[in-house]
């Protein structure tokens, strides 16, 4: 059974990426920081419904933490999938921005992606199969006012998932980007009514997490062993 680490994987979209890789006879591996408990019980619920599953906790914007939590996960075999999903919030027109708020944003985000994902090669590549998806979202694709830092962090993950998939596509391994648009999770609760959607995405309503997982999970499968190196946007038409 392959293993997969999915970052933030306690979150409305992670939880449902960390359900469909389940079901798909993945061994997952679901990531929180700040929610840990949250990430233990799904990992009970994946394991009770006949799956294989375990929580970590980690804070992935710290390299050093980071690498001692991976170097244990790692006791057990290679990691042959990465999902990272984990991001924040923080947003400010940028002429209002503090640094911390720049810099806690691309932390987790784009240093995560690293700090997870550059521990994990090797032992990946060494297997010649493997899967890594990073989310993204539509705001790194067409930017959005007050996300400065979160667009600069998004658009950041696919300069990366561009340049690795080309390093390592020799081996089996495939490196694509995720680019979800507005996503009906408790994040984005009440942020939008339904006049808003219909203004700004074609297909006038929000996502759902099990679409953005549905399409994760193809990407992670066998079936998407010539899909590498893209960014594929799940936003209802709004890019």
């Amino acid at each position: 059974m392959k293993r997969a680490l999915v970052s933030g994987g306690s979150g409305g979209i992670g939880a449902a990426i960390c359900r469909e890789l389940s079901a798909c006879g993945w061994e997952v591996i679901v990531h929180a920081n700040a929610n840990f408990a949250r990430a233990a019980a799904l990992a009970e619920e994946l394991n009770a419904a006949g799956g294989r599953a375990l929580a970590a906790q980690f804070d992935i914007a710290d390299g050093p933490k980071t690498l001692g939590a991976l170097a244990t996960l790692l006791e057990a075999g290679p990691i042959q999938g990465i999902v990272h999903n984990a991001g924040i919030h923080d947003d400010a027109p940028m002429a209002g921005m503090s640094a911390r708020q720049w810099h806690s944003v691309i932390g987790v985000s784009l240093d995560g992606f690293f700090n997870v994902t550059q521990p994990l090669l090797l032992p990946m590549l060494r297997t010649r199969w493997g899967r890594i998806v990073a989310l993204s979202s539509v705001s790194g694709i067409v930017g959005n006012r007050g996300q400065a830092n979160y667009a600069a962090a998004k658009a950041g993950l696919h300069g990366a998932v561009h340049s690795l998939a080309l390093e390592i596509a020799s081996r089996g391994v495939t490196v694509n980007c995720v680019a979800p648009g507005i996503i009906d999770t408790p994040m984005t609760a009440g942020l939008f009514d339904a006049a808003r959607l219909a203004q700004l995405v074609p297909l006038q309503r929000a996502g759902t997490p099990q679409e953005v997982a549905g399409l994760v999970s193809f990407l992670m499968s066998e079936k998407a062993g010539y899909v590498t190196g893209q960014v594929v946007s799940i936003n209802g038409g709004m890019a």
